[in-house]
């Protein structure tokens, strides 16, 4: 099933998760580094390094929604769609649990364990719904272009019968 937001038949919404995923974990990598650290300097400078990415990984969450929409709404298979919800539901819970986040430690004092919660529970969201989106893609076929569509493979000249040792060219 192709999307409409693709480019060369390639979807552009699993290409762009990868930023607010990538930048949340890292995020909650900082959060560890700064409940672990002993030192103070080391605790703020890694504070805000968590703080930073959290901010980009909702400008690339926001970035990413846009396809996302845009598939979403060609979607007509019922089940699908209720996946599809799903999924969207659970990431703007967790584009609000970030946003919530960010005001959190910006207030002074800031509140670093309570936002390091609020973390811990997006990133456990944040799976659950790329377990969803994984299911949309790889057992659904969404993005997926049709077999009837897709390129055909060369086929392979050399035969596979042969044992791996022998078509390595080993004897």
């Amino acid at each position: 099933m192709r999307t409409p937001a693709s480019i060369a038949r390639h979807p552009i919404h699993p290409m762009l998760i990868t930023i607010p995923i990538g930048l949340w974990i890292f995020s909650f990598v900082c959060d560890l580094v700064v409940y672990f650290s002993q030192s103070n300097e080391v605790a703020v400078q890694w504070y805000m390094l968590g703080y930073w990415t959290m901010a980009g990984g909702l400008a690339g969450a926001l970035l990413a929604a846009i396809p996302g929409l845009i598939d979403y709404l060609s979607i007509k298979d019922k089940r699908i769609r209720t996946l599809a919800t799903l999924h969207m539901s659970i990431n703007l819970g967790v584009v609000t649990l970030y946003a919530f986040n960010l005001w959190v430690r910006s207030t002074e004092p800031p509140d670093f364990l309570l936002g390091f919660g609020l973390s811990a529970l997006a990133i456990v969201l944040l799976g659950f719904s790329g377990w969803i989106g994984g299911e949309m893609v790889h057992v659904h076929g969404v993005g997926v272009v049709d077999s009837g569509s897709a390129i055909t493979t060369i086929e392979d000249p050399k035969p596979r019968a042969q044992s791996s040792s022998t078509y390595l060219g080993h004897t």
